[in-house]
């Protein structure tokens, strides 16, 4: 069976609620709910520039777009119940480990407390519902070890980014065991699973102090590329990818909210993780010109140097693998940059559904 096939059963003529979805992530999700024939309702700030995803594919004609603040609980509530919806995704987030630790208390606000508004609204929802909530593959007390870390292990996190996804998942974890235990399914008709995802690459992102972007921006204007940790290790999977994984867990939480209710890793495979200079080199390569320097950085805020997933479980439990190697996310990422331009959308649902297609 391909994956559209497997996805479509679950989500066709499906109300799904998504926060973020103006964001890099949540556009593309936008895109492939709605090729899947799902009724979305969206809930996010404004795209931050005239260049951002959303806008090229024309999001506001894709959902139901609220234009709101994930901290305005109020409103979040009100959104949420009155769509009532069979599924939510949660996405909505201050994203960025350097912007972090210039706005720590908003990173709180929005990654800890936003999480937390969402729960509280489920807690009053009385219809059935299954929710997807998306915390980040840096929850973990990172040792900077050569081991990838499992959900049972340890969280933590230096950075106030990382911390704040932690905190998130700890309260996601409380609010299961308090309000909507999976073993009380029968009563409160709530599946909840938490997501922890590697690093995201994919046409669209035009994010601050990210690595892809970063590179498009060097390379359009025909400048040389600044690297700032080259040497750091990063699970670096296509943004198709996981997106499949958190749809694929909405279906098998719907069928069985007990078994399900759970965290998962999405990651690429052990052996396809890459060094930042590994990314670059390969951009460039597709690209077909360009160059990099690597400049000694004075106090600079601490990024972790290695980071890896497991994904046993998600290989066993959801029989859920990687579609892209490494190398393939990061040419379908830089052929996006260099052929889509002024055919975004078509150029953005192809790489969809090429994806859709292949066998689940």
């Amino acid at each position: 069976m391909v994956k559209r096939d497997l996805l479509s059963s679950a989500y066709k003529g499906k109300k799904v609620f998504l926060t973020g979805h103006t964001g890099f992530k949540g556009s593309w999700l936008t895109l492939m709910l709605k090729s899947l024939g799902s009724d979305v309702k969206g809930y996010s700030l404004e795209p931050f520039n005239k260049n951002d995803l959303y806008h090229k594919i024309d999001g506001d004609s894709l959902c139901d777009s609220t234009i709101a603040d994930i901290r305005n609980r109020e409103q979040l509530t009100t959104e949420l119940l009155d769509f009532e919806p069979d599924f939510v995704i949660h996405m909505a987030a201050q994203a960025l480990v350097l912007d972090s630790y210039t706005n720590p208390i908003e990173t709180y606000d929005t990654n800890t407390m936003g999480t937390i508004y969402v729960l509280d609204a489920l807690r009053s929802f009385k219809k059935p519902c299954n929710s997807i909530l998306i915390t980040t593959d840096k929850v973990y007390w990172n040792f900077e070890r050569n081991e990838p870390y499992k959900e049972h292990e340890q969280l933590g996190g230096y950075d106030p980014y990382s911390n704040s996804k932690a905190c998130a998942d700890l309260a996601i974890n409380s609010y299961q065991l308090s309000f909507l235990h999976p073993e009380k399914h029968r009563e409160h008709m709530q599946g909840i699973a938490t997501v922890r995802s590697g690093n995201v690459i994919g046409g669209g992102d035009w994010a601050e102090n990210r690595i892809i972007p970063d590179c498009i921006r060097s390379l359009i204007k025909n400048e040389e590329i600044t690297v700032r940790n080259p040497f750091s290790v990063r699970p670096w999977q296509h943004v198709l990818d996981p997106l499949y994984g958190y749809l694929l867990l909405g279906a098998k939480l719907q069928d069985q909210p007990l078994e399900f209710s759970e965290a998962f890793n999405f990651g690429p495979y052990e052996q396809d993780v890459l060094t930042v200079e590994n990314l670059v080199n390969i951009a460039l390569d597709e690209w077909g010109s360009g160059s990099f320097a690597t400049p000694e950085l004075k106090n600079k805020p601490h990024e972790a140097g290695l980071l890896k997933l497991s994904i046993d479980k998600a290989q066993s439990k959801l029989k859920w693998n990687p579609t892209y190697n490494a190398e393939t996310a990061i040419r379908k990422t830089i052929s996006w940059y260099k052929n889509s331009v002024g055919n975004e959308a078509d150029y953005t649902l192809n790489q969809i559904n090429d994806f859709l297609n292949t066998q689940a």
